[in-house]
């Protein structure tokens, strides 16, 4: 498929992937004090090359490809379908490839062709940001599983057919936090890259990509206090931000969030209550009407405040639309 209705079809799923790139990244850094930018176009978070704006960019370009490829599955795409280029090769011993394979290829071929798309800098910020891409679309390939049939008499399992499939965007989601922690600050000569030369630009940087392997993230700039609000740089700080004041049987993210959230910070855990009102002890009365009781509820949530607030909070909520 070529032509604006290409670009159309493929839009709507590179939209779609790229939100769902940054939904994962909110429930990745939910107890963090950096919580992701509200969309993938949000430019203020993205200004600096911080270790951060490394996961955003790779799981930014792995949700695209991850739905670029499971529309292509589904038959959602034209022209577009499973990958077969492997069936009736042998795998492995015992095995076949056969099947609906998941067409990755497909999915990182328009991924590439429209997230790199953004990148129009020559610069080191443009090169960090691309390999971070790249990155994450690498993460899509690397969780992929297979998945086997059984095939023989009574089910012998003397032959099986086997295909990949993407893993559930979760696991990727894992994998590419994994990799943030481990993400590597990249060493470039600024001497040469000052000299203005766009020669020794493209020099310094190969130089410092030179032993980087491709799955890993990388960033030039270290981090930003998250701690605190900096409207120029698009970060809302920690103030007002919920936390798990009782975690019993929570990760340890949760069990430790109002300590990095609040207390590290120099803010404070303050209670918070909420009314809700809802209706409740609904009864049907022939014919033909439903008449409810109204019924309220305390919510309690604990959020990070200022040192020099005080007490307890309650606010009442209008009632729960039905």
């Amino acid at each position: 498929m070529t032509g604006p209705k290409a670009y159309l079809t493929y839009a709507r799923s590179v939209r779609a992937g790229a939100q769902s790139g940054i939904k994962e990244c909110k429930h990745q850094f939910a107890w963090d004090r950096w919580n992701c930018p509200d969309s993938a176009t949000q430019p203020k978070g993205l200004r600096r090359a911080t270790r951060e704006s490394s996961f955003v960019h790779a799981i930014s370009a792995a949700g695209v490809m991850y739905t670029l490829t499971r529309n292509c599955s589904l038959g959602d795409l034209d022209n577009c379908g499973c990958d077969v280029s492997n069936n009736g090769k042998i795998g492995g011993r015992g095995w076949l490839w056969g099947g609906c394979s998941d067409n990755v290829d497909f999915g990182e071929r328009i991924s590439k062709l429209y997230v790199d798309a953004q990148e129009t800098g020559q610069d080191s910020r443009a090169a960090v940001n691309l390999h971070n891409n790249a990155a994450g679309r690498l993460a899509v390939k690397a969780t992929m599983k297979r998945i086997c049939r059984c095939h023989g008499m009574s089910e012998s399992c003397s032959v099986q057919t086997c295909w990949t499939q993407l893993s559930d965007f979760r696991e990727i989601g894992n994998y590419l936090k994994l990799k943030h922690s481990q993400a590597q600050k990249l060493d470039i000569d600024k001497k040469r890259m000052r000299a203005g030369n766009s020669a020794d630009n493209r020099g310094a940087i190969v130089d410092a990509f030179s032993n980087v392997a491709p799955t890993e993230l990388i960033y030039l700039e270290d981090s930003p206090d998250y701690c605190r609000r900096n409207t120029s740089l698009g970060l809302h700080g920690t103030e007002d931000r919920e936390c798990v004041q009782y975690a019993e049987g929570q990760g340890q993210w949760e069990r430790r969030s109002c300590r990095r959230l609040c207390h590290e910070c120099g803010l404070r855990v303050e209670e918070r209550r909420t009314e809700v009102v809802s209706s409740c002890n609904c009864k049907f009365h022939w014919c033909c009407t439903v008449n409810c009781e109204d019924c309220s509820q305390a919510i309690v949530k604990h959020v990070c405040a200022r040192r020099d607030g005080g007490g307890h909070s309650f606010r009442r909520r209008h009632r729960v639309p039905k």
